[in-house]
């Protein structure tokens, strides 16, 4: 069985996309809970920087998080065609 390497990474951009306008989302409603998730994910003891969503960071992070996704699932792809041959 062969991927088809552009329907499945064009898939995992977008999967990458829609979790990245729901973190937004979270962050933009409930900044001080998403500082404390995000520390408790990064193991940071202490974070004193505001948070705010703005539409140029929103796009600024949603773009290299689409593109490697889709790089990302591309070479995964790829891989997996080049063993399943053998």
């Amino acid at each position: 069985m062969q991927f088809n390497k552009k329907v499945f990474a064009a898939s995992a951009a977008i999967t990458m996309a829609v979790a990245y306008v729901v973190c937004a989302i979270f962050v933009g409603l409930f900044p001080n809970l998403a500082v404390k998730f995000l520390g408790w994910m990064t193991h940071l003891v202490n974070i004193n920087a505001g948070v705010r969503i703005t539409s140029g960071s929103f796009i600024g992070g949603l773009l290299p998080i689409v593109f490697y996704s889709y790089a990302g699932a591309w070479l995964f792809a790829w891989m997996y065609n080049r063993a399943a041959k053998r």
